[in-house]
């Protein structure tokens, strides 16, 4: 299990510590129990148990931001995957901003969210 300081990373996520969360971040709902970080197309979600104490937002305006509270004990970041997964990273306490990875679709015209 890897455990980070100040900031790492887990496939197409990234984060950081941060000192607040954005005052109109909106709630996201988890789904089976557990917040999806990451997205992925073939089910191989980047997930966190949905806890007490354990909070995700999303920032309306820009998809790709999202901000994660947990307000005590270890929470565990996990690569639903059962071959070649990333290895499970342990979050302490805090607030964190989550980036994700971006691309340009040429054809469509837009910038959306990694596909793997």
């Amino acid at each position: 299990m890897k455990i980070f300081k100040n900031q790492a990373a887990q496939g197409d996520l990234w984060w950081f510590r941060i000192a607040s969360v954005p005052a109109n971040a909106v709630d996201v709902l988890p789904t089976s129990g557990r917040f999806i970080l990451a997205h992925s197309e073939t089910g191989h979600h980047h997930v966190m148990d949905a806890r007490e104490g354990v909070t995700l937002k999303r920032d309306p305006v820009d998809q790709f931001r999202q901000f994660l509270v947990i307000d005590s004990g270890e929470s565990t970041l996990e690569h639903l995957r059962g071959h070649d997964t990333h290895e499970t990273v342990a979050f302490q306490p805090g607030m964190y901003e989550l980036r994700s990875g971006r691309e340009f679709d040429p054809f469509e015209q837009l910038v959306r969210r990694t596909a793997d």
